[in-house]
This record gives C-alpha cells, sequence and structure tokens, in this order.
C-alpha cells in the first residue's frame, strides 16, 4: 500500500528569464513502513519538495496523495486539520515549548486536536526514546539530542501516515546524529512508521531503506 504518491510535481518561483524551477516534474511513491531518505545540495530543491509534499506549501502544478487523499484538493480548512492528524514534522531546529515539559511536549499536538493522549502508548515512546528519566524536564535542562528525541515523540504521538524529517542532524554531533537516525529506523520498523527524510550528508542516507537524489529540481532514485 502506497501511502505517499507523489505526480508530476512542478513549483516554480518568479516569471520569464527570472523563472527558477524548484521542483521540475517529481514522480514518486512510498509505502507504507518505508523510510526514504532524499540526499542533494543546498538549493537542489529538497526542502521545497518535502515542504508542498507535507501541504506546508502549494505546487504549481502536479498531485499529491497522502494515505490516498488528494491533499490539495481540499479546502484550507479542511487540509489544516488533514496535516495535523496525518503529516508529522521533525525539524533540524526542535521548536519545542520552553514552558512545557518533554510528556507535554510529546503530547502537546493531542491537545491542539482535542484528542486525550493514550498515556500507555506515551509511555512506550518515552521508554523507547530514552526520555522516561527527564518526561518532567523542560527543554533547556535537556541537551540536544534529548531536544531532538522529544520532537521526535511529538511526531510520532499521533500515529500520523508519514512523518516529514527536514535534516533531522543538522544541528546534533556526530554521536547524537546516529542514535536519532537508529530512532527514526526503529520507529520505521517498529510501527511501520513511513518517514521521509531530507539530508546533505550521503551517510546519513545510509540509514534508509530508498535513497533519492535531488538536483536542480529532479529527482533520482538511487536505489538502498
Amino acid at each position: 500500500m502506497n501511502i505517499l504518491e507523489v505526480k508530476d510535481l512542478c513549483k516554480m518561483y518568479g516569471t520569464g528569464e527570472a523563472e527558477v524551477r524548484a521542483l521540475d516534474h517529481v514522480s514518486f511513491s512510498v509505502r507504507k513502513g518505508e523510510f526514504i531518505a532524499i540526499v542533494g545540495e543546498s538549493g537542489s530543491g529538497k526542502s521545497t519538495l518535502l515542504n508542498v509534499v507535507g501541504a506546508l506549501d502549494n505546487p504549481s502544478s502536479g498531485k499529491v496523495w497522502v494515505d490516498g487523499k488528494d491533499i490539495f484538493a481540499m479546502p484550507e480548512k479542511k487540509l489544516t486539520i488533514f496535516r495535523r492528524r496525518h503529516i508529522g514534522f521533525i525539524f533540524q531546529s526542535f521548536h519545542l515549548i520552553p514552558e512545557l515539559n518533554v510528556e507535554q511536549n510529546i503530547t502537546f499536538p493531542l491537545l491542539l486536536d482535542y484528542k486525550k493522549a493514550d498515556h500507555k502508548f506515551v509511555d512506550e515512546l518515552l521508554h523507547i526514546l530514552g526520555l522516561m528519566e527527564r518526561k518532567k524536564h523542560l527543554p533547556s535542562q535537556l541537551s540536544g539530542g534529548q531536544q531532538q528525541r522529544v520532537a521526535i515523540g511529538r511526531a510520532l504521538v499521533s500515529r500520523p501516515a508519514i512523518i516529514m524529517a527536514d535534516e533531522p542532524t543538522g544541528n546534533l554531533d556526530s554521536k547524537n546524529s546516529q542514535e536519532v537516525l537508529a530512532l527514526l529506523q526503529s520507529m520505521s520498523r517498529k510501527y511501520q512508521q513511513t518517514i521521509l527524510m531530507i539530508t546533505h550528508n550521503e551517510n546519513h542516507a545510509g540509514a534508509a531503506d530508498r535513497v533519492f537524489r535531488m538536483a536542480d529540481g529532479r529527482l533520482q532514485e538511487l536505489g538502498v
């Protein structure tokens, strides 16, 4: 089953001679539970692709289906709700709420959706993420690696159809980067969680099931 289908996606900025084609007829699909990495240099279009596929930006043309839904056929309000419930995000900057502790930061997306947390699942996440002993700590009391683990838990807590990871190791040292990649790999396998990660580091892409390269707005699969 394909959780993500991208068909002939284009994104242009500017017009005429000043036109920049950030996405140039991109098409690919991702099966449920796959961990996909997209590598590319700065300016290659990979961040634009993640933003469009994650419904944070609109394409110039093309289609995106997430969990069988044509996301850009939805009215804006409905799309906002769909994105909150079905797409998780992990960013290079952790974006934690400083006044909330670890457990509260992880469950915050559920509160936004007026849902009760499954505390058994939250405790399971805290255990796997190595944060059980720190669940009442504030972000300022955590290391960078621990903060990124909180961000991973926050992305997972609503059990989204797909997680978009934007350079999730960009602010981490080598040791913490490897730990975060191992966690993403583990989550993909344990929970059949679909993950789409962009990175400029080709070594980090080795944690994924499939790897694509982005260059000049075009996407090419490199294989395993």
